[in-house]
């Protein structure tokens, strides 16, 4: 078991702001983080997962110890497949915490190995989520604010009518 290890779990589409600073602080945390990302299908991403594995990297260039997976399936079947049992997930209010902590109960009973870290966003980035900036800018507002370039730029592609 990789003890100085941890999987940050998300559909990050789009990634964004509050999930970078989640991310590079896991990583001062821990040796290495893995960046687990989700298929979905649920959600009716705007991104297929390879665009959003795409961006990732592109957002994270040149921060040390990052891996980026796509996960398609159960996390705790991840966790095992990597052999790492520490999960992260980020809190942006009170809110947050009751869904995580229940996901995080199941992911427990689900494989007793597994522990889950929960990081407070930065003041910064409570407001910030992936829905939201989409809905913002599928009407035209400027997201410019809340993602990485690499991110924008993909929206842009994706959302004519998103300014900046």
């Amino acid at each position: 078991m990789n003890k100085n290890c941890a999987i940050y779990p998300g559909s990050f589409d789009p990634v964004h702001l509050g999930h970078i600073d989640i991310i590079t602080r896991s990583a001062k945390i821990f040796s290495s983080v893995i960046i687990a990302v989700a298929a979905s299908k649920s959600k009716s991403p705007m991104f297929s997962v390879e665009s959003r594995i795409a961006m990732l990297r592109e957002s994270l260039e040149g921060h040390p110890g990052i891996e980026i997976i796509a996960l398609d399936g159960l996390l705790v079947d991840f966790a095992r497949q990597h052999n790492v049992f520490t999960i992260i997930r980020g809190l942006r209010a009170v809110s947050d915490f009751e869904f995580e902590f229940q996901m995080a109960l199941m992911n427990r009973k689900l494989e007793p190995r597994l522990e889950t870290v929960f990081l407070t966003s930065k003041e910064d980035y409570t407001y910030i989520s992936s829905r939201i900036i989409k809905e913002v800018g599928t009407m035209g507002g400027d997201v410019s604010h809340f993602v990485p370039a690499p991110v924008l730029e993909s929206l842009l592609k994706a959302v004519p009518k998103i300014s900046k």
